[in-house]
């Protein structure tokens, strides 16, 4: 399952508020695709967190966009607006 997929799960398995011991229940052993390295269950995800009821989907899904490992994430420490650093202020490129 891909992560952007995660919110539909939970609207079409849960009624919330939903508590945390449910979710790994039902859906924990779900994989997350992931687009560098091995895919993560949903419940390996939730163990990073301490929260342990969720209101909504969006909130169960925006837990688990935070709580997902480097595996997700681009290439780590890029930034496409350019350096801050002032080092690189005393340069110039032509």
């Amino acid at each position: 399952m891909r992560l952007s997929e995660t919110r539909d799960l939970f609207v079409s398995r849960f009624e919330f508020p939903v508590d945390r011991n449910e979710v790994i229940e039902r859906v924990g052993d779900i994989e997350i695709d992931a687009p560098t390295g091995e895919a993560e269950r949903i419940g390996t995800i939730l163990d990073r967190s301490e929260q342990n009821t969720f209101a909504s989907s969006e909130e169960l899904q925006d837990l688990i966009i935070t709580f997902v490992g480097d595996q997700y994430i681009g290439r780590k420490f890029y930034d496409d607006r350019g350096s801050t650093l002032q080092s690189d202020l005393d340069e110039v490129s032509f």
